[in-house]
């Protein structure tokens, strides 16, 4: 990737870079600083040319990627992996385990029975949503070395619930190799700041307001440390006046509805924030707090129907911020 094929670099008087564009299916955005023009560039090169990989191969929503491959070999064939692909089926195993099942690679079925794009002029039946159910448990996944089989036809694999976070950490690990001391990774608002921002010892990153989205309800500072927030109020349809949000829950075969309306937290990797945030949502304000609890390190904040609940260490991270 040279000069010309990347996004066009902003740079602002405290000599931060910053690159926009799109990935994942999200808009996206790199800040860092760093004197070198040259290194600025190559940096740009293997952290843009590394997530533009790691889309052609986990991304369900490209036709020729080895997720696709699998998904469509469901019920008939085991499929060859290579050592990054067992990597990430390793990981979504012990995330299946962490969460209690509640971050399932496997709720692809679900996840298309509620399609939140698509125009619902009715929801789906009680035979749909069973029957996607029947398809959806990371225990049905078969694997042997070097080789993965999806059992059932039907099933399929989706790394939504944290591939994004995953890249997050694997672009701060390359910008760290070039002795970036200063970066904020930004892939749909799933963030980790590392350094500071010129200005403070930190960065500074805005909490959305999930019953008024577009508003902020405030910010935290991030200092080589992750934000991720987990919400409804952005991918969503609404059916008769009633709101359905993307995120499922895999207990019941529906979208949540426990009242929450965001989830946030900060941790020591990004891809820790998005799977506790996540659970968090998905768990509601009182047991997602008590499960997140047991995780050291973990700030969070936790916004329903009735208001907002935050850890001690979060509202630290507020004042920081102020």
């Amino acid at each position: 990737m040279n000069q010309s094929s990347h996004p066009p670099i902003q740079a602002d008087t405290r000599g931060v870079r910053r690159v926009e564009f799109r990935a994942l299916g999200t808009p996206c955005a790199i800040q860092f600083r760093l004197e070198d023009e040259n290194k600025s560039l190559q940096f740009l090169n293997d952290a843009l040319g590394w997530l533009s990989r790691f889309e052609a191969k986990f991304s369900r929503f490209r036709s020729d990627s080895l997720v696709s491959q699998i998904n469509r070999e469901a019920g008939k064939n085991w499929v060859r992996v290579d050592t990054e692909m067992s990597e990430m089926l390793d990981t979504a195993e012990r995330l299946y385990r962490l969460t209690e099942a509640i971050l399932d690679p496997t709720m692809l079925p679900m996840l298309q029975v509620w399609d939140w794009k698509k125009l619902h002029t009715q929801l789906p039946s009680d035979a749909e949503i069973s029957h996607a159910k029947s398809l959806v448990g990371w225990d049905k996944v078969e694997r042997k070395t070097g080789k993965v089989m999806l059992p059932i036809a039907g099933m399929g694999l989706d790394f939504g619930g944290f591939g994004k976070e995953f890249a997050v950490d694997q672009l701060v690990q390359i910008a760290r190799q070039f002795g970036i001391k200063d970066a904020l990774i930004d892939l749909g608002r799933d963030v980790y700041g590392l350094g500071g921002n010129g200005l403070h010892p930190f960065w500074h990153v805005g909490l959305e307001d999930g019953i008024n989205p577009g508003n902020c309800w405030g910010g935290v500072a991030v200092s080589d440390f992750a934000l991720c927030t987990s919400g409804d109020y952005a991918r969503r349809f609404e059916h008769q006046g009633k709101r359905y949000g993307h995120i499922i829950d895999p207990r019941t075969g529906w979208p949540v509805a426990n009242g929450m309306r965001a989830a946030s937290v900060c941790a020591p990797s990004c891809l820790q924030a998005g799977i506790y945030s996540t659970a968090i949502f998905v768990m509601g304000r009182k047991d997602g707090l008590a499960f997140a609890s047991c995780a050291p390190g973990l700030d969070a904040s936790a916004q329903d129907d009735c208001g907002i609940e935050r850890t001690s260490g979060f509202v630290k991270r507020q004042v920081q911020a102020a």
